[in-house]
């Protein structure tokens, strides 16, 4: 991800992409529509700009595609948040470009944090529009997505969870509502104070705190005694038949054993003050 895209709307962007294109970074900035990008002569990060729009055009053309790939089906998404033509032309005009920046990685995360602040990214971030009203907006530039709410959509009222787009006979919904509104929780968290941010739900985060938490919990762990049990128990029982150096031998591998379980635990580490 650029490093100049701040981290709310990178965590946001990394999740349009695998939801958009369907695929994690770095394959993801690769991708064009159908998943035809081996057909290419080049790789889309290879091209400049202009070159990709110029070859949109084709893409987007039902004709052209049938003939020179042989299926039907067409349309001109690039790269990781799938730009349309029409999109990166747009952006062109907007921002000025010349059309021979490289459609590289960072390229793609720039052009495409310029779309979620079109669709009211900043003004989500401070309060002045809503989870729903901004779940709606993004719908709206990410077919994928579904509404938050029911709303007059592309072509007909869609309900909750749908695409914006849906009934167009392309586009649908690939990802739940309720997985969408964890993930807007999570970049909104970004951008609060952090009084605000510590009552963000944590439920799901590894184990942290301050050591009398970490004392708390280690005094419940059923993990923590059955092992320390054993490596208080093993040396009396090993005490029996078996010649004295396979007792000892047995005795140190078990130890280890239970000394490792022990200190790999959360909890102990940070009591231990190793984390």
């Amino acid at each position: 991800m650029d490093r100049t895209i701040p981290r709310g709307a990178a965590l946001l962007l990394d999740f349009v992409y695998r939801t958009d294109a369907g695929s994690p970074p770095p394959d993801c900035y690769e991708i064009i529509f159908g998943n035809r990008q081996n057909r290419l002569p080049k790789p889309i990060t290879k091209m400049t700009l202009g070159e990709l729009m110029d070859a949109q055009r084709n893409w987007s053309n039902k004709a052209w595609v049938k003939q020179n790939w042989g299926y039907g089906t067409a349309s001109s998404a690039s790269g990781a948040p799938q730009f349309m033509r029409d999109t990166l032309q747009g952006l062109s005009r907007e921002l000025g470009l010349s059309g021979s920046q490289a459609f590289d990685a960072d390229f793609q995360d720039r052009l495409a944090y310029h779309l979620l602040k079109r669709r009211g990214y900043e003004d989500f971030m401070v309060g002045k529009i809503d989870r729903t009203e901004f779940g709606k907006r993004l719908a709206q530039e990410w077919a994928s997505f579904p509404v938050l709410a029911a709303t007059k959509g592309g072509s007909r009222t869609v309900g909750r969870g749908q695409s914006f787009y849906a009934g167009d006979g392309l586009n649908k919904s690939l990802v739940r509502p309720e997985t969408v509104e964890a993930v807007l929780d999570r970049v909104k968290a970004t951008g609060l104070p952090p009084t605000a941010a510590s009552n963000v739900d944590k439920s799901a985060m590894p184990i942290s705190g301050t050591k009398k938490d970490a004392a708390k919990s280690l005094s419940t762990s059923k993990r923590f005694w059955t092992w320390f049990a054993t490596i208080i128990g093993t040396p009396l029982a090993a005490f029996g038949a078996l010649d004295w150096r396979v007792q000892l031998a047995l005795v140190a591998v078990l130890i280890g054993v239970g000394i490792y379980a022990v200190t790999s635990m959360p909890q102990v580490r940070k009591l231990l003050g190793l984390t």
